[in-house]
């Protein structure tokens, strides 16, 4: 311990100060700074390393990925019958409602008949009268026979008998003819479903008249569906029948598979398209007659590498994944831009920014960060580390 002399006490002008004293605190001085900067420079511990993430990597591989294009297209039923009269009249009966289910043959409408009825009472009085006249002229040709072969009359009255009978016969098979023609007529006034199926719209009312152009109603059958595809005629030389096509609704959801079963030879001048049909299964209420679907059409199908939707991110409108990139004795997360493809299921084909073998991370994405460490876990750990 320093012991300062009396004159180094403080109070005393620095003019007045001893030399000895003087000294005495620069050398006090010293030996704090040196005690302050030895404090200073003590070693501080490290922090501790940053824990790796557990993570559930895939790895990427190649598989089959299809190419394919998706069209908009029309159901249509194969037995779909637009109902309009044959005749002219008034409706006097309507027997159906739109949506009611019907049997083949069973009534819908009926026209009033009446005039029709008078002219089959009418045509029958006719017949009537000619079978009367055939009646006697058959009677009568079989008497005059007999009176010739007695040598009673002559020739010439017996072939007049005969052609009298013959008129009568070619009458009364034309007025039955006519008779049966006016019968089928009348039928024409009942308005029947040609197939079992469900009635559409029924337009018209009770009491209405009605003729040849009239729309009545339809009558559709809610299986034997086809989709109508329309394909550009730049895709004339890739379509041909047995092509698989997906039926989507307008989310995306495949409804069903097909295969394009029939290509028209022609183009459609109007829409400068080409007509393919492809049937769809009876499906119950699932898709109708007339309904608007998508049509995907796969044209090839390729081996390309694919990758998980769960491990897509999206920032700014581009797509990213994170692969485990191995560093050191350990991995880090490692964020890669990628272009993709139409979805096929719960994959994105990967058109560019990943290879075959990179490891991609599919679980906790929110949590991830460039640089990160992650420890792969599960099945693919042991890949990861080859």
């Amino acid at each position: 311990m320093h012991v300062l002399p009396h004159d180094c006490r403080p109070g005393v002008s620095a003019s007045s100060e001893h030399p000895i004293c003087h000294a005495t605190k620069i050398a006090i001085g010293f030996t704090l700074l040196a005690a302050l900067v030895a404090g200073c420079s003590k070693p501080q511990a490290a922090p501790p390393a940053a824990q790796a993430m557990p993570v559930k990597v895939i790895p990427v591989e190649f598989s089959a990925v299809p190419s394919s294009d998706t069209f908009v297209s029309t159901v249509k039923s194969r037995r779909s019958a637009t109902m309009q009269p044959q005749i002219d009249g008034n409706i006097t009966h309507i027997f159906v409602v739109s949506g009611q289910k019907v049997n083949a043959g069973q009534i819908l409408m009926q026209i009033d008949p009446l005039k029709q009825v008078a002219a089959v009472q009418s045509q029958q009085g006719l017949e009537q009268q000619q079978k009367a006249l055939y009646q006697y002229n058959q009677t009568e040709v079989e008497r005059q026979r007999k009176l010739f072969e007695a040598g009673v009359t002559s020739r010439q009255v017996y072939d007049q008998a005969v052609q009298s009978f013959q008129n009568s016969k070619g009458a009364f098979d034309s007025s039955a003819a006519g008779t049966n023609t006016q019968r089928q007529q009348l039928a024409y006034y009942q308005i029947r479903a040609p197939f079992a199926g469900i009635v559409g719209d029924v337009p018209v009312h009770l009491g209405d008249y009605v003729s040849p152009t009239t729309l009545l109603t339809t009558v559709d059958e809610n299986k034997d569906l086809e989709a109508y595809i329309y394909l550009p005629t730049e895709q004339s030389s890739r379509v041909r029948p047995g092509l698989a096509v997906d039926i989507l609704d307008t989310s995306g959801t495949v409804l069903t598979h097909s295969t394009i079963s029939f290509v028209s030879p022609e183009v459609d001048n109007g829409l400068q398209s080409i007509l393919a049909k492809a049937p769809i299964p009876h499906l119950g209420k699932m898709i109708r007659n007339g309904q608007i679907v998508n049509a995907r059409v796969t044209w090839s199908t390729s081996q390309a590498p694919t990758v998980s939707v769960l491990a897509v991110t999206r920032i700014g409108g581009q797509t990213f994944v994170y692969v485990a990139a191995p560093k050191g004795n350990g991995f880090l997360a490692h964020q890669v831009a990628v272009t993709l493809g139409e979805p096929i299921g719960n994959d994105y084909p990967v058109l560019s920014g990943l290879k075959q073998g990179d490891r991609v991370i599919v679980s906790g994405i929110q949590f991830l960060q460039e640089g990160v460490p992650v420890q792969p876990m599960g099945a693919q750990a042991a890949a990861s580390k080859s």
